[in-house]
Order: C-alpha cells, then structure tokens, then sequence
C-alpha cells in the first residue's frame, strides 16, 4: 500500500486534524465529517482517531483509481481482507529516515520474534499483521462515516459499502433488499418482550477476542521501579500504580491540582472531560516534591497554572503521552519486558480489589467508569494464578502418593478398646 496522503496536526481547535491528498489538498468529505464529530459531544482526539483509518481506506481507493462515493461492497470487502491477510507497513524511526537501507542497523537479536509472547511477561510481542481490535475499529469508523454521508445525501452514494450483517446466524445472506437497509443499527426493530439477540454489527467485522488484564507482579514493579532515571519517572510510576488512572488523564494536572495535605491530585477524564480528584499514595507525593525541587533549581516554570510534567531537558516542554511512554519502555528494555503504561492502571485495579475493606462501587469511581459490571474482567484469574494452582495442585497430589496410607487395624479388634489402651480419643 503506497503511503501516500497524511493525517496533519494543524493546531487549530475548529480543525484539529485534516486528511490530505498526495498533493496537499484537504479531502472535503472527511474535512465536513470531522467538523460535525468536533460539533458532537467528542474531544479533540477523536478526529485523530478516526483520521488514521479513513487514512488508510483513501490510500487503499488511491491505489485503485476508486472515488470514495463510489465504492462497492465488494471494495469494502477486499479492503478488510487485504486488511487481515497483509502485513502492516514497516515505518522507519526518524533517526533514518532519508538514510540507505543498507545504514539502517538490524533489530536486535534478543528480542522476541513478532507475535510470540514475551519471555518475562508472557503478553504477545506486536505482530506483522493487523490486530483484531484495530481491523474492528476500522470497520466501525468506516461504516458509520458512511453512514453519515448517506444520511446527508452527498456525492452519489446510495448504500453503505461497509454494511451491517442482518441475516448471517440465520444461515443466509442478505438480498438486495435488505442491503439497502443496511445503514439501520442492530435490533432496530426489536421486541420488547424478548430478549436480546448477540448479533454481529458489520459484515466484514471481525471477532475481537476478549483481553484481560494484566498486572505486574510486585518483584517486577520494584525492578522497573528501580530502572526508571529521574525522580519524576518515579513519581509518574508511583501515581500510576496508585490511584489507576489513565495515562493521559495524569498528565493533565496543574501544580495546584496535587493536594499533598488532603493526598490527592486533580486530573481530567478522557472521556467526559469532567475534573476528578482522586487518591494516591504518601510514596507518590515523596517523589512528587522531590522532582519539583529539582526542577524548580533547574528553572522549570513554577506557578499554580502551570503544568506538573514537564521535560527533563530545555526548552521545557509539558509532557506528553509519548514521551511519557518513551520513557516506560526504557525501564522494560532493562528487564527484557513489554508491558505498558495501561498495565500500570490494571495493577492499580487489581490491588483495590483484592482488599476487602475496599468496596468495588468505591473502585469502580476511582477508575472513572460508568458501570460496576466493567469490573467483572478482574474476578477472571490471571494466566499466573493458574498456573501457581495448577502447580500446587500438582505438588499436593505427589505428597499424597509418598505418604504411606494409615495403618488400619484388623477388624477382630474392638475399636473403643483400642482408643481405651492407645490414649486414643473414645467413640
């Protein structure tokens, strides 16, 4: 796939991003598609989203000559299989860039092989090709911009290339008829005296497996705890895996938001926006107040509407969500690991909910999420757990089988005698 067009930055908050053309132009249906999203109750980092997959479907229409109006359900299609069968483009870190293929070092050799897990955390390395989640996001974004410009009426589209399967676990496929209906959601016409039905919503959606979470055993924390190069690295890490927020939403406080008296510190929710206090440890506020120190010495701005995170390094800079994970995956390239910064909240999880004086609607508000259900992935027990019980059981049969069974006495004897001669307890 020719990596032709961008998704560009531009700054402007009417305008955070805009798809262009190989010749720099903006791409007019995509422009007045972010501009309704930006209308909607969305952040600024849904258009970037949905940009890096409208993206990659108009360089798929480029590559063939096809307008975006007039794509075919057969394009979608094999638009989600090039999708599943083709590798992801191997993007060149910018220190290379521009450079001879030939200058380009190897990938080192003691990392594990794309798509095999990871020796220390048992995850699965990235692979070569397209996860599951991604290619069902994909489809989603894919589907409802469609489903946008059909609603308006735009360009000459008539049906949704990216349906909705409204027949497959009855066996059949849709006709003519029903396709063009497509756009309609799932149970659109549902019974209110039944339940439910587990349909799938687009045709070429794939099935996302379901994740569970992960946490970071205590031994590993405290050895990635003791990689990390500064005394902000250690802060960052030691809110993380306290108070489970996001890693973007730990970025966003003022110095005012830390309240080391009342130990908390304010940060904005990723998906409401809303301003939320939440708990943290006294070892977090340590290494918090000694960063400050060291960086207010160094002339880092220092005020109560100033950014907490900043660069280690001038001109300073507030942190950002890449660098933060940067530096992450600088402490997991000493211990050969990959987890993330997102482990850090589900460690964060975990640890609330294995004490019992912690009630779960109290956790449940801490992570900022809107149902108690949500926490049901973390009652599953964890690929570790099972093998330590499975290990142990294990080891309980084999003690079994060495231990010689109990001497039982001949049946000519009276029992309550013997108990009577033996000190033993009577019957």
């Amino acid at each position: 796939m020719p990596e032709i067009g961008k998704l560009l930055e531009t700054g402007d908050p009417w305008e955070p991003y805009r798809l262009l053309d190989p010749f720099g132009r903006p791409v007019e249906p995509v422009a007045v598609y972010f501009k309704d999203l930006m209308a909607g109750p969305y952040s600024e980092l849904t258009p970037r989203s949905y940009g890096m997959d409208l993206l990659r479907w108009w360089r798929f229409l480029w590559a063939l000559g096809i307008e975006w109006d007039r794509a075919t359900s057969e394009d979608a299609r094999d638009f989600m299989l090039w999708m599943k069968l083709g590798d992801k483009p191997v993007r060149v870190h910018w220190r290379h860039r521009g450079k001879d293929p030939s200058e380009i070092p190897p990938p080192r050799a003691d990392r594990p092989a794309p798509g095999t897990p990871n020796p220390v955390t048992g995850k699965p390395t990235v692979g070569t090709k397209y996860a599951p989640s991604v290619r069902a996001h994909c489809e989603t974004v894919l589907r409802t911009f469609y489903d946008w410009h059909v609603g308006n009426n735009s360009g000459a589209l008539l049906i949704n290339p990216f349906p909705l399967e409204r027949a497959r676990h009855r066996g059949r496929r849709p006709n003519n008829q029903s396709q063009s209906r497509s756009g309609e959601r799932s149970n659109a016409h549902h019974n209110p005296m039944q339940q439910f039905k587990n349909e799938r919503k687009g045709r070429y959606r794939p099935r996302v497996p379901k994740r569970i979470p992960r946490r970071i055993p205590e031994d590993k924390y405290t050895e990635v705890f003791a990689g990390l190069r500064s005394h902000r690295d250690r802060a960052l890490l030691a809110f993380w895996v306290s108070n489970g927020a996001r890693a973007e939403e730990l970025l966003s406080p003022k110095q005012s938001d830390a309240n080391v008296g009342q130990q908390t510190i304010g940060v904005i929710r990723k998906g409401t926006r809303d301003y939320q206090e939440l708990p943290a440890n006294v070892d977090a506020f340590v290494w918090l107040r000694l960063y400050q120190e060291e960086a207010w010495k160094k002339g880092v701005p220092r005020g109560r509407n100033e950014p907490l995170w900043w660069t280690l390094r001038r001109p300073w800079r507030p942190l950002e969500y890449d660098a933060a994970r940067m530096m992450f995956n600088r402490a997991n390239d000493l211990l050969g690991a990959n987890w993330t910064l997102h482990d850090l909240r589900h460690t964060a999880t975990f640890m609330m909910l294995d004490d019992p004086d912690m009630p779960p609607v109290y956790v449940q508000h801490i992570l900022g999420h809107k149902h108690l259900a949500t926490l049901d992935i973390y009652n599953r027990p964890g690929k570790d757990d099972v093998i330590k019980a499975g290990l142990a059981f294990h080891a309980r049969q084999e003690e079994k089988r060495k231990t010689p069974p109990p001497a039982v006495p001949a049946p000519a004897y009276n029992p309550e005698s013997l108990n009577v001669l033996f000190g033993g307890r009577p019957s």
